[in-house]
């Protein structure tokens, strides 16, 4: 049956678009999300990047993670090992695969954690305590930063380092506190308290370094979010990593993704403009990062392509043969043009006799030239002489002197600029243009 004229004409597409098409539509329909299940077909490719399969009862899916996620995972998983990956649902255009690229991992025992931090986060959040309407904005210019760390902490020394790049007067204070383990959680609340009751900051940072979901679980304690939303001073939460959320980053007036990102966001910017090629720079690394993902998995995908090493050596002596050739051919050209340049030299070469009066006539004016150049700069030097001459004669004493002045000194020498500080019956001195005179104070006036 064929169709009719007013039917609309569907587009042909090839299949790198249907891919990239399907591929989009998958990434902007499914967002990031939890998958749980067990490990089976795991491969660590010579990259660096994971490939294996999550599985359940009923089902499984292909999965890979990249190099730049996996080296923060904590461990590396095995077959049979039940984990939650947290995962982006995509589609591999190459081969029209569908599969998880996974941000993330954990075992599966962090998910009874996560559940009771669901139902705390749910409680506080009924209490109000999260609400964005009791956020404070950060102090534009603080004079005075407060950190809740611990001393031993690196993410103490990359909050330090941020705020001195950016600001290196802004005063910091301290406030100790374990940040991992038993009775954490009441301490770091502890130190928040005491650091909104002493009121000496202008604004406040909570940090610790990245971990797993038990290593931070001092910030999920609920007295640590009750004192971070009481706290009289803006609080900036930078716990974990960016992907890492807790307690202390909703009740926080501001959640920074990293320790040095909560320094750089207390502390003032430089200008817009850092701020706008700041973004457009991560969107580049974005972008290669996904270029290089893209091509890292073409690139594992094509390996398990290799084909035999004495073809490969067959296919490259061949290539070699035809590049002899090349170059025979080459080196026949090349000799052919050098003896013709050669033949033209010679047609054109120059006897030893010109090229002597040549350079005679141009050793005869460059000598013309530098007599002239000397006697004009004798003249010229002759005259800056006449004139230092006449400006040292205005300044000479004599002639002061002799339009009536007289220069009166001390017995011991000294120059008298102010009568007062002379007293009757001393010896005076006297200079004058022509001849000296000695006098005797009768009386002072002053001026």
């Amino acid at each position: 049956m064929n169709p009719t004229d007013d039917a609309p004409a569907l587009p042909v597409l090839t299949v790198s678009e249907l891919n990239r098409m399907a591929r989009r539509a998958l990434e902007s329909q499914l967002p990031l999300l939890w998958v749980e299940g067990e490990i089976s077909n795991f491969t660590r490719a010579a990259s660096g990047h994971w490939y294996f399969s999550l599985k359940d009862s009923q089902a499984q899916v292909r999965c890979v993670m990249f190099r730049g996620r996996n080296q923060f995972a904590g461990f590396t998983p095995a077959n049979g090992d039940h984990v939650e990956i947290r995962a982006l649902p995509s589609l591999y255009e190459a081969r029209g695969e569908f599969q998880l690229g996974a941000e993330n991992i954990r075992r599966a025992g962090a998910g009874r954690l996560y559940e009771t931090f669901l139902r705390l986060k749910a409680k506080l959040d009924a209490e109000g305590l999260f609400d964005l309407a009791r956020k404070r904005p950060l102090p534009p210019f603080p004079r005075t930063v407060g950190v809740v760390t611990s001393p031993q902490a690196a993410a103490l020394r990359d909050v330090l380092t941020a705020l001195a790049r950016r600001m290196p007067g802004l005063h910091v204070v301290l406030y100790p506190t374990p940040v991992q383990g038993l009775g954490a959680g009441a301490r770091i609340a502890a130190a928040i308290e005491q650091a909104s009751a002493r009121a000496e900051c202008d604004v406040l940072l909570v940090c610790r370094g990245g971990g797993s979901l038990e290593d931070l679980w001092a910030f999920n304690d609920e007295a640590v979010a009750r004192a971070i939303a009481a706290c009289a001073v803006p609080v900036v939460s930078g716990v974990g990593h960016e992907t890492d959320f807790t307690l202390a980053d909703f009740a926080a007036d501001l959640r920074a993704p990293t320790p040095t990102a909560a320094a750089e966001l207390a502390s003032p910017h430089r200008d817009a403009l850092r701020a706008q090629l700041d973004g457009l720079t991560q969107r580049l690394h974005r972008h290669i990062a996904r270029g290089q993902r893209d091509a890292a998995q073409r690139l594992d995908y094509l390996a398990r392509r290799l084909v035999h090493p004495a073809e490969q050596l067959a296919r490259q002596r061949r290539a070699l043969d035809t590049l002899a050739q090349h170059l025979q051919r080459a080196m026949r050209a090349v000799l052919t043009t050098a003896q013709g340049r050669l033949t033209a030299v010679r047609m054109r070469r120059v006897s030893p006799v010109q090229i002597l009066q040549r350079k005679r006539l141009s050793v005869e004016a460059l000598h013309g030239r530098l007599q002239r150049a000397d006697e004009t700069g004798r003249a010229r030097r002759r005259l800056t002489l006449d004139r230092l001459a006449a400006s040292l004669a205005h300044l000479d004493p004599e002639r002061v002197l002799a339009r009536g002045y007289s220069l009166v000194q001390c017995a011991d020498g000294r120059v008298v600029q102010d009568a007062a500080r002379l007293h009757a019956g001393e010896s005076l001195d006297i200079r004058f243009h022509r001849g000296r005179a000695t006098a005797s104070v009768k009386s002072i006036t002053p001026d």
